[in-house]
């Protein structure tokens, strides 16, 4: 069902986790170094990292912040309760999730499979052409000319569920739960992050008018 690797000091959360994921017929691979994570992560032999903040060697931040540069495996991230902040600089910096400790098994569960679920459906043999870019959903790959775009799984989840309704508002609860996997809730701003980071990525477009617009009040429309 899917590799997972697991980055966290704490020894007890890594075995009954591991234990949880095997159970759930997943692969688990769990370390206590932050440095020796992202070189695990870097091997390409995973399906989803699952990211502690508070690491030794290297925190969690500075490996996802290095993982960006060279991959868009899909992470979730582990943050303290109540540290809004970790959260808010995880999704800005690529992140595609987080849960804060300490969490519920099953809502874990729930999360990991939504990310692989979004990250392992797409047909190959599909491409969308929009104007100056091409999508290509089975390589989860968005290019710009000959330029390929830095967008990580959730970022382009996102870009594809506005695509598949292009000149139609999708309303932002519809989007938290195709794309995140769970009911919009209010004060959780994990879709605005992902949406303002995947503005940003995208290039400007020559007519000068902008790719996604916002419609207050109800969500968001990519434009024809």
């Amino acid at each position: 069902m899917g590799k997972i690797l697991l980055v966290e000091d704490d020894l007890d959360l890594c075995e009954l986790l591991t234990e949880l994921l095997q159970m759930e017929g997943y692969q688990p691979t769990c370390c206590q170094n932050g440095r020796e994570g992202l070189e695990l992560a870097m091997s390409g032999n995973f399906d989803l990292l699952l990211l502690d903040v508070m690491l030794p060697e290297m925190n969690g931040f500075e490996i996802l912040k290095e993982l960006r540069k060279h991959s868009r495996m899909p992470v979730l991230m582990l943050t303290a309760r109540g540290d809004d902040i970790d959260r808010v600089v995880g999704l800005e910096i690529g992140a595609d999730d987080y849960l804060p400790k300490p969490f519920n098994d099953r809502e874990l569960v729930a999360r990991i499979r939504a990310i692989l679920r979004r990250t392992q459906e797409w047909d190959p043999s599909d491409h969308i052409t929009d104007n100056d870019l091409v999508v290509s959903p089975g390589r989860q790959e968005v290019w710009y000319r000959e330029e390929l775009l830095p967008l990580t799984s959730t970022e382009f989840s996102l870009l594809q569920a506005l695509l598949n309704h292009t000149g139609e508002v999708v309303a932002k609860e519809d989007l938290s739960v195709s794309v995140l996997g769970k009911k919009l809730m209010p004060f959780d701003r994990s879709l605005d992050m992902h949406l303002s980071n995947l503005r940003r990525k995208l290039p400007e477009r020559q007519d000068g008018r902008p790719r996604i617009k916002t419609v207050r009040g109800k969500g968001y429309i990519w434009l024809e």
